[in-house]
């Protein structure tokens, strides 16, 4: 999927028509919008976007439910959710849903841009402080996990380097400069890693390494 085609849902029209045409001013194209769950899904299987800004209070379905939707029909689109909401619920719902980041509407417009950038480039985003809720419930699945397997995944020094730096909340493109390898070879470690640790995408990567000092 072309990482530049954005589709945005929000059942208010005003603020569709800001962020798009902020969005359009840094090269995106916006291939559809969406005010309510059911023209999500129908708009969103019609155009194929390569990411979905997505607001979680819209009629129904709502928007983490669309999320899991879209995300079991297609795998690698990327779904980033910019709501009004900060509550605790509300994250870990969509992150559970699958969603690469969340961002609340308050943050500054040239946050809200690089969210969407970063999402295109696969990168997990978040709000300042929101983080620290997935992260309360990733140290929960983690200790389950742990009761369960005493012993880790074994990771080279490369994916063990990759890792550090995925903790730090780099981009794939910052790891690759700092590793002097192509974006894609650190697209491949990430994806190994994530075989190897039995996690489902960048967001619980992040946290798997941060619960491990890895980013300090």
């Amino acid at each position: 999927m072309d990482r530049k085609r954005v589709m945005l849902v929000d059942d208010h029209p005003m603020w569709i028509d800001a962020l798009s045409e902020d969005l359009e001013s840094e090269g995106f194209e916006i291939v559809a919008v969406a005010h309510n769950g059911k023209e999500c899904l129908r708009r969103a299987r019609a155009t194929r976007p390569g990411v979905v800004v997505m607001d979680l209070q819209i009629p129904h379905p709502d928007g983490a439910t669309c999320t899991e939707i879209l995300l079991n029909e297609f795998p690698t689109m990327r779904v980033l959710v910019v709501s009004a909401s900060g509550e605790r619920e509300d994250v870990l719902r969509a992150v559970k849903a699958g969603a690469m980041g969340y961002l609340v509407k308050s943050a500054p417009k040239a946050e809200l841009i690089e969210g969407v950038r970063r999402t295109s480039e696969g990168d997990a985003v978040f709000t300042p402080g929101l983080a620290g809720l997935v992260l309360g419930e990733f140290r929960r699945m983690v200790t389950v996990a742990q009761e369960h397997n005493d012993e880790g995944p074994v990771l080279t020094p490369r994916e063990v380097d990759v890792l550090r730096f995925v903790a730090k909340g780099m981009a794939y493109r910052e790891i690759a400069d700092e590793l002097v390898v192509s974006h894609r070879t650190v697209q491949n470690h990430v994806q190994n890693v994530l075989r190897k640790l039995q996690l489902h995408n960048r967001v619980e990567l992040t946290l798997y390494a941060i619960e491990r000092g890895l980013g300090d």
